[in-house]
């Protein structure tokens, strides 16, 4: 029986490595992205950090921080509107888009709380609202809990941080083996279907849409470093910290979020001070590039609001 199994296995291993071999995507050569993908470059903290710093500098700033996979260009249609009132800064995330791979492997929440820091006093912004979407949310309101005098106040767009099958609290997830395959493979079928699970209307997904991110995972020690993040993930419980948030508090979440699910935003408003929610009807985990157009206004207004 140990010799059928073994053999199963050996069989198995062989299979993943064929299909792995068939379906082999190399990174792509960085200073054609770069070509392709428009940035200002600074290095922050040891990392060299890809950022869009757009809108009037004498305005108050406004911080974007994107999800798992994303990169600074999800945040385009919500970007071109706000640098009309607000100076806009966006980023790479460490580990994703052409930020890359963060030379000390560390991509641990307090990492980005560190990075984030180091940015805004480099770029000269004392204080900034600040947004974020799903990991960028759970980022978003770490900082605020950690840094309370440098948000003026904070939009979460379907946040993550409360535990889920297979993210307990306190404790590395168990990345499946499957996924060891990441730093090797990227078949656009597949990334397609992931991407369409978070809009409302999988219609909606655009090819050129479908392009970037593919192009973003492409990017040099993106694969890989999205596998370390995995491995690192190790979720605390919510509510002690988002009881230390003062910042006024705005959740945005579309109806439809089949990712994280909208009755997620409960706990938020049970756990926040501060916060109240605007539901998205039709719209799933990224209203921002779904629907920018009626995802953006209540924003807006919220941002007018905490900034006069």
């Amino acid at each position: 029986m140990r010799t059928v199994l073994k053999w199963v296995a050996g069989a198995a291993v062989l299979g993943l490595g064929a299909v792995t071999l068939w379906l082999y995507a190399p990174d792509k050569p960085r200073p054609a992205l770069e070509a392709m993908y428009p940035g200002e470059y600074r290095t922050i903290s040891g990392l060299r950090m890809r950022l869009r710093n757009t809108g009037p500098h004498d305005k108050p700033a406004v911080i974007l921080l994107h999800g798992f996979g994303a990169s600074l260009d999800t945040w385009e249609p919500w970007a071109r509107a706000l640098s009309d009132q607000f100076r806009v800064i966006r980023l790479d995330l460490p580990g994703f888009g052409l930020t890359g791979p963060d030379p000390t492997g560390d991509y641990s929440d307090a990492r980005a709380l560190t990075l984030l820091v180091a940015l805004m006093d480099q770029l000269g912004v004392e204080r900034a609202s600040v947004i974020g979407n799903s990991l960028g949310g759970r980022i978003a309101w770490n900082f605020a809990a950690a840094h309370p005098d440098r948000v003026r106040s904070l939009v979460l767009i379907s946040p993550d941080g409360f535990a889920s099958p297979g993210f307990e609290y306190g404790k590395a997830p168990q990345v499946p083996m499957m996924m060891q395959a990441l730093p090797y493979v990227a078949p656009r079928g597949a990334l397609k279907g992931n991407l369409a699970a978070a809009y409302a209307d999988p219609a909606a997904l655009q090819e050129t849409t479908l392009t970037r991110y593919r192009d973003m995972l492409l990017a040099p020690g993106v694969r890989r470093a999205m596998l370390a993040r995995m491995e690192q993930t190790v979720l605390r419980s919510p509510g002690p910290i988002l009881a230390r948030i003062k910042a006024p508090t705005l959740l945005i979440w579309g109806e439809k979020d089949g990712m994280i699910p909208i009755s997620n935003a409960a706990d938020y408003l049970r756990l926040l001070p501060n916060a109240r929610l605007v539901r998205l009807p039709n719209l799933g985990h990224l209203p921002f590039e779904e629907n920018p157009g009626t995802s953006l206004p209540p924003v807006q207004q919220f941002l007018s609001t905490e900034t006069n």
